[in-house]
């Protein structure tokens, strides 16, 4: 079976210049896959298109089978609420709300119970070591507190795909170990794909595959 599937991908960045064209791409349920290449050939473009936050100007992009393209925008909200889980490079945490409740977010969103979802967010915070910050706001967090805070809302309800853009950019060399550690096995247990953009090719060589983007 396939969960995620580009047909012909093609992102125009101007009249004369593609960004990318003719992108064939498949992810299987439970899959993890590592997107490289250099800076500016379009891997952060590609998760939004995967996640149909932009529209291709050729091609097809697959959910389950579905053609994103002919969902109407609620449907496309929905699909995102319920089937994805995203790490940002820019985090894009809810500054009027404090760590735990960030992270309680999609859960609430996807229905569960208030007590489930905190019960989620402070697990994954406590496995992440954010158990002393649970009540603290992200303007006085460091970066990498709030990179962990966004890779815990990204897997606490469970998605069937998660697509992070390098999602320990900010971190020192072990506790971004540890957060890939949670990333990869969290994905597993839970069964979900993940894609994630890297330009660590230590952290792309524990992923299942490598896809290299070329300008």
């Amino acid at each position: 079976m396939t969960l995620l599937q580009t047909e012909g991908l093609s992102r125009r960045v101007s009249p004369e210049r593609w960004l990318f064209r003719g992108l064939d791409l498949s992810v299987g349920p439970g899959e993890q896959l590592a997107l490289q290449g250099a800076s500016g050939v379009g891997k952060s473009t590609l998760l939004n298109l995967l996640a149909g936050l932009e529209q291709p100007d050729e091609g097809r992009m697959l959910f389950k089978g579905q053609d994103l393209k002919t969902m109407n925008e609620n449907a496309r909200l929905a699909l995102r609420r319920d089937s994805f889980g995203f790490v940002f490079q820019a985090f894009h945490l809810m500054p009027h709300l404090n760590a735990l409740q960030n992270v309680m977010v999609p859960c609430l969103l996807a229905g569960l119970s208030l007590s489930e979802a905190k019960s989620r967010a402070v697990a994954l915070l406590t496995a992440l070591g954010l158990a002393g910050v649970l009540q603290a706001f992200p303007a006085v967090l460091s970066g990498g507190e709030q990179q962990r805070v966004a890779l815990a809302r990204a897997l606490v309800h469970q998605p069937e795909v998660v697509l992070a853009d390098e999602p320990t950019g900010n971190l020192d060399p072990e506790t971004a170990s540890q957060a890939l550690d949670l990333l990869c096995q969290t994905c597993r247990d839970q069964g979900a794909a993940l894609v994630m953009v890297t330009h660590a090719t230590e952290a792309a060589l524990r992923l299942d595959r490598r896809f290299v983007l070329t300008g």
